[in-house]
């Protein structure tokens, strides 16, 4: 990275991408350029500079006028050309794509490279050209060859690193369940007899010990991940950020999972909207190898878009063994697991479906109740026989992945507590807000109530913070704050917490208290609740605290069988008339600004708990 000059044109940033990413299914080099000299130009002056300097004629050709969107289009699309004029200069045949960059004067050039120091070079001189081609009184032939000069005498520096592996890879990536997906097919893989390494958020492991702590869900932990000794099978979770700041850690994968796409980490590193974060997910898709597999979720239609991409045979999951996507997929003699009579189901051409487990005895699935859940089941189960697994393996796998604080630790943690559920669960965006409440209300026994305290990193869109307020007040009975300090990320902290509680008033709470912390928020919910009811937690910032208070308060957990009496005992009673639920408040409607409200709940006006 780095910077050069602060005129007319500047290099913001040129960022190494040392695997496949957002632009090339290899290493590329991105630039960021600042271009405020072209932005401002008269309009006849930049046609009559693009003429000079080679652009030819036709869309995106005509400069529009000074600062418009179509303007930034204008200097990107002449800004690829350029840069392709001097790579040609250095007699070599270049890949070159320019996009407008995240900034209202910024553009984006993107090229592959083989020898880093070389391909550093070549960028800096693209940017220094761009700006000399400001200028209509110098030879801008002269200057591209004088800048062509330089990048061929330039220490051509070392070549790319990129593991390319010698065993099955399974790449692992969406906005929600990509942790729990990448632990269950991990244990589907050592249930098979495999030695297995897995990268992820939390860490890398080999054979379910912790190698590296921390978040290396992007390049390292792939490369961490790969060197284990004696390791048969790759399981590795692949993040929005990696991809961008990075690229991919591996140069091709077996299998490629996509679990959804939804708002989450919008407004980083240009990504903007949820189809700019679906190109960015899409990357791992394009890498697969041809005879490998892509399992992409067909009930979220921006992943089931991605097998126009996919360099893989396709193999979707979905809900509705109807989808009119499982049966395309058939027809291109691809495979498709859904659920049917509320068992797991294979789909193969020419063969009647095949029952692999009752989702009942799914304990990630939490009995059945939980959606999201399902479909990391389904993700799982489908990457894992695509590696070859033995359908007994798969199954068993499915039978004896638990979701306790050890094997799968702040996902879907359930505990029972002085007659009271409580749920610990890592939701920390609108989507994981919904999967959330969908389980606590599941899990609720008729005339009893759901308690919920919830926070949010700093670093989320103001209408995704609100969102999840909204999410859950619209799922819960009480809702809470709890403060998360160390992911406040530049934010402010009164900010984050005033768009949490808005939301949720928005979504018909009557009152959403701010504890300092998630401990003391879950404390508050257990002295308030009463026996029967469910109360759930994220825990984004003390999931250890939260696990130890519970422990020594004497909290037992639910296992499989324990969990399928409560969803059955919560099932078979009817609701009581007269109780008073989330959901009893009466539709969403449109508020001034469009969002979606509720009305608001009976009771007194909404109070700040003293910390």
């Amino acid at each position: 990275m780095g910077f050069l000059g602060s005129g007319a044109v500047s290099l913001v940033e040129l960022r190494v991408l040392d695997g496949p990413n957002l632009y090339f299914t290899r290493p590329a080099i991105k630039l960021t350029l600042a271009v405020p000299g072209w932005m401002a130009l008269p309009e006849e002056r930049a046609g009559r500079l693009a003429s000079r300097l080679g652009l030819a004629p036709g869309p995106g050709a005509r400069p529009g006028s000074p600062g418009t969107a179509h303007r930034r289009r204008f200097v990107a699309r002449l800004a690829g050309h350029l840069t392709r004029e001097l790579a040609h200069a250095t007699v070599t045949a270049l890949a070159v794509r320019a996009r407008p960059g995240p900034e209202p004067d910024q553009v984006v050039v993107a090229y592959p490279w083989r020898r880093r120091t070389a391909a550093e070079t070549f960028g800096r001189e693209v940017a220094g050209l761009l700006g000399a081609a400001l200028d209509a009184r110098r030879s801008i032939r002269r200057a591209i060859a004088e800048r062509a000069a330089r990048v061929i005498e330039a220490d051509p520096g070392p070549s790319p690193a990129v593991p390319v592996p010698e065993i099955p890879v399974v790449a692992v990536t969406g906005t929600n369940g990509k942790t729990t997906t990448v632990r269950l097919l991990a244990h589907i893989g050592r249930t098979a007899g495999l030695s297995v390494a897995y990268s992820s958020t939390d860490g890398v492991y080999s054979d379910g010990e912790l190698i590296e702590e921390g978040d290396y869900s992007g390049f390292g932990g792939a490369g961490t991940a790969l060197s284990q000794p004696g390791v048969q099978l790759a399981v590795l979770e692949t993040a929005r950020g990696g991809i961008l700041l990075r690229g991919i850690g591996t140069a091709h994968n077996d299998v490629a999972v996509v679990t959804n796409v939804s708002a989450d980490h919008l407004g980083l590193h240009g990504i903007d909207t949820l189809d700019q974060l679906a190109e960015v997910k899409a990357t791992i898709v394009r890498i697969t190898r041809p005879r490998g597999w892509d399992v992409l979720n067909a009930d979220d239609p921006r992943v089931l878009a991605m097998r126009r991409l996919a360099t893989g045979r396709p193999f979707l999951y979905s809900l509705d063994p109807d989808h009119p996507a499982l049966r395309a997929a058939l027809a291109e003699r691809g495979r498709a697991i859904t659920a049917i009579d509320g068992a797991l189901a294979v789909l193969e051409p020419g063969r009647d479906a095949e029952p692999l487990i009752p989702l009942e005895d799914v304990p990630v699935t939490l009995a059945g109740i939980s959606r999201h859940n399902v479909h990391n089941a389904m993700a799982a189960a489908a990457a894992a026989l695509s590696v070859g697994l033995p359908t007994r393996a798969v199954v068993a796998g499915l039978r004896s992945f638990v979701l306790d604080p050890r094997t799968n630790p702040g996902r879907a943690n359930l505990f029972e507590l002085d007659g009271r559920v409580v749920l610990v669960d890592y939701a920390h965006n609108e989507a994981g807000m919904a999967g959330l409440t969908e389980m606590a209300r599941a899990l609720r026994r008729a005339g009893r109530e759901v308690w919920l305290a919830y926070g949010a990193a700093g670093d989320r869109t103001d209408e995704v913070i609100q969102g999840m307020g909204y999410t859950a007040a619209r799922g819960a009975d009480h809702v809470a704050v709890a403060e998360l300090h160390r992911y406040l990320r530049g934010r402010d902290a009164q900010e984050t917490v005033e768009l949490l509680r808005a939301g949720a008033f928005d979504g018909g709470a009557a009152e959403v208290p701010v504890f300092p912390d998630e401990v003391h928020a879950l404390d508050w919910m257990l002295a308030s609740s009463r026996r029967g009811d469910v109360v759930a937690v994220t825990a984004l910032g003390q999931r250890p605290e939260i696990f130890r208070m519970l422990e020594g308060r004497g909290a037992r957990w639910v296992g499989p069988g324990r969990l399928r009496a409560l969803v059955r005992r919560a099932r078979r009673e009817p609701p009581r008339p007269g109780t008073s639920t989330a959901r009893s408040l009466g539709p969403a409607r449109p508020d001034a600004r469009g969002r979606r409200t509720a009305p608001r709940a009976p009771g007194p006006a909404p109070r700040r708990t003293s910390r």
